[in-house]
């Protein structure tokens, strides 16, 4: 296994086009409402009072504009959603969908992925998503692409058994090299029988806006869905 502390971070820019006063306005009054907190981390501490303790949680690693997110946890009210993302205007996406929908179950972290997942404890997420990463294409990028052995180290620590990992992309060189990396994995178990498994979107995976674009670009989409097992990586 990997160490953990030796991952680096694997993103790039964080931010993009300037913010329009409402947006502004999102981050000043929101986002500290839906921010997750500093230090370790658990249902509670992220949702308030005792009852919260027993909360499934639900991690979307890199959550772009917000829309999968957001959708997941207007279908799953009782379930803790946390989401990562470094880039300024895709937190103000997820911001919008918050006010808009009323979600009192999402939280926010502006941030990388690996930082928030290291405050979990081990066990504690009942789903983790990974949906159409940078894939840095380039082989000398590699090592930067979270489907590696190191995160995918933390996110089978923070899974509980039985959880499920899910991971799309249109990207092939991600796809071949995601599929080699799980494939050396025992701890997951690929939730496919047959070419459909994994070229149709599942039911209950909302569409998100690459998606979108990659099926107007002629893109193929590849939809994988991992559960944990007992078995060691």
């Amino acid at each position: 296994m990997s160490d953990p502390a030796t991952i680096g971070r694997l993103y790039g820019r964080r931010a993009g086009h300037k913010l329009r006063a409402g947006q502004a306005a999102l981050v000043e009054d929101l986002l500290p409402k839906v921010s997750v907190p500093e230090g370790p981390l658990d249902a509670r501490a992220l949702f308030g009072d005792a009852k919260d303790s027993g909360r499934p949680l639900e991690l979307e690693i890199g959550f772009g504009g917000g829309e999968h997110l957001a959708a997941q946890a207007a279908m799953r009210p009782g379930h803790g959603f946390i989401g990562c993302e470094p880039f300024l205007n895709g937190v103000v996406g997820a911001l919008g969908h918050i006010r808009d929908g009323g979600l009192s179950n999402l939280r926010l972290h502006m941030g990388d992925a690996l930082d928030l997942l290291r405050r979990l404890p081990d066990a504690s997420l009942a789903r983790v998503y990974l949906l159409h990463p940078d894939p840095w294409p380039k082989a000398r990028h590699a090592k930067r692409r979270f489907m590696n052995a190191g995160p995918i180290d933390l996110v089978a620590a923070k899974l509980k058994p039985g959880g499920e990992f899910r991971f799309g992309t249109d990207h092939p060189v991600y796809v071949a090299h995601a599929m080699m990396v799980m494939g050396r994995r025992r701890d997951f178990a690929w939730q496919a029988n047959e070419a459909c498994d994994f070229l149709e979107r599942p039911a209950h995976w909302p569409e998100t806006r690459y998606e979108l674009k990659a099926r107007r670009l002629g893109h193929e989409v590849w939809y994988f869905r991992y559960l944990r097992t007992a078995a060691s990586a």
